[in-house]
């Protein structure tokens, strides 16, 4: 039986991915089976390294040397059973059952993985390579919530922003131009340095978005030295969110102009449904920038979400309007007025 066929590629694809993504599992219902595949399985995978590196109630050093055994897993390097039992004993310890799930899921993630084709396989090992090495420096730089760190350099926020995320839109490039024939109009190389900025600009999202929780869990990843020019320490944030304002809404400007690669690269691809497919994270990310813009210094102290009835009204008008660059662009630019 493939791996196509097989009842637990269609478990995995539909139920678990549902469960554990929001708008993820939505974009990806427009991809071509042969595509929608390995992208499921990569990003179950990376949710799954994702669950193990947020287990809190387990010392950073052990969660550390877990995920070296899962990437190495993964990597066809370490015995299939000695990871899934390593990653059994994380189960009980999660709050949400779909992560429970998501990690019961392992063993049928490996062997789903060991069925795809070659270069497919490759390509999910090695973006998950990166991804995982993300997730470890962030424990060695998080290792205490109790004392708010804080990056060094803005250099360290881009390096955190692509191999969490930037490296995904390279892994995602790279399967387009093997699986959809005539993928884009611009070249691969091309193709690849936008989707590396898109996915950066995606990630770039999701710290902004998620500062004040960061915060609140120790984690700062706006740059010490732009803090310290501005006489500001990451323990102060919370305490004085007017004062960083300035800095917050500098990177909220690079997140923007990241996302208009995102759309560069969206108008660039002939297939109308991957046009829609791709696109749709920028319009989501583009209305959360236009949320926390709004929200100002409140941003901090509340999660801002877009709301699913706006989700449902992009897919739709997506649907509908066959993804055309003209109905895509307005909606982008909508998405900052609202």
């Amino acid at each position: 039986m493939s791996a196509q066929s097989h009842p637990f590629t269609r478990r995995l694809e539909t139920t678990i991915l549902r469960s554990v993504s929001r708008s993820f599992y939505l974009s990806i219902r427009f991809l071509p089976a042969q595509l929608r595949q390995p992208v499921a399985l990569g990003y179950l995978l990376a949710r799954t390294t994702d669950t193990v590196a947020d287990t809190a109630r387990i010392s950073s050093k052990v969660r550390m040397e877990t995920l070296r055994m899962l990437s190495n897993g993964i990597r066809g390097k370490a015995s299939r059973d000695v990871v899934v039992d390593l990653i059994a004993s994380f189960v009980p310890l999660q709050q949400n059952e779909s992560e429970q799930q998501l990690l019961e899921s392992l063993p049928s993630c490996l062997e789903w993985l060991e069925q795809m084709e070659q270069a497919d396989r490759n390509d999910i090992r090695a973006v998950l390579e990166k991804i995982t090495q993300g997730q470890m420096l962030d424990l060695q730089r998080f290792d205490n919530p109790e004392e708010i760190r804080a990056l060094g350099t803005a250099a360290d926020l881009d390096e955190y922003t692509y191999i969490v995320a930037g490296c995904v839109g390279e892994f995602w490039t790279r399967l387009c131009f093997r699986h959809v024939r005539n993928f884009a109009s611009l070249s691969e190389d091309e193709m690849l340095a936008l989707g590396k900025r898109y996915g950066m600009a995606l990630q770039l999202i999701n710290v902004l978005r998620d500062a004040g929780s960061d915060l609140r869990g120790g984690r700062c990843y706006f740059p010490e030295y732009e803090l310290s020019a501005a006489h500001l320490t990451a323990s102060q944030i919370l305490s004085e969110p007017d004062r960083f304002q300035s800095i917050y809404r500098t990177w909220l400007e690079k997140a923007k102009i990241g996302l208009e690669c995102g759309m560069q690269y969206s108008r660039a691809i002939q297939n109308q449904r991957m046009r829609a497919a791709t696109v749709l994270p920028a319009l989501i990310g583009a209305r959360t920038l236009a949320l926390l813009d709004a929200a100002g210094p409140m941003a901090l102290r509340r999660t801002m979400k877009v709301p699913r009835r706006e989700v449902r009204a992009m897919i739709f008008l997506l649907a509908i309007s066959f993804a055309s660059c003209r109905v895509i662009d307005a909606m982008f630019a909508r998405s900052y007025k609202k």
